[in-house]
């Protein structure tokens, strides 16, 4: 039934079943391109929510597959485009926490901000620990 649903992002769903996976080529990722990222408070909320033992799996799943697609090499746009190469990120990820919005609270946006402040590396060395 899901397959028939399908639009395009089996990449990623298959990316997202594997939570490490996603933890370890989220940080490589963002520290690459935070200083370019609009919405990188947003996608570490989604990231600590999404990695929050309270999380319902259901919303667990949802935030895992934007942030999956949010790592993967390759995008509809690619991500090398200049002011263009996140939009399809940020749509999706924009999407994804729409839908789950109110299970993102508060500690997780103040965590995305404390990691904004820190510095990417000391707050991908502290999450992975």
């Amino acid at each position: 039934m899901a397959a028939e649903h399908s639009v395009g992002f089996e990449p990623a769903d298959r990316l997202a079943e594997d939570r490490e996976s996603v933890r370890r080529r989220f940080w490589r990722k963002l520290k690459h391109v935070a200083a370019r990222l609009p919405f990188a408070e947003d996608l570490l909320a989604a990231y600590y929510c999404a990695f929050d033992r309270q999380t319902p799996r259901h919303v667990q799943a949802s935030l895992l597959g934007a942030l999956a697609y949010f790592i993967l090499p390759f995008d509809f746009i690619p991500d090398v485009m200049p002011m263009l190469g996140f939009t399809d990120d940020a749509a999706v990820l924009a999407t994804a926490i729409r839908l789950v919005a109110s299970h993102i609270t508060p500690e997780h946006r103040e965590a995305a901000r404390a990691a904004l402040k820190r510095g990417v590396g000391q707050a991908e060395a502290e999450a992975t620990q």
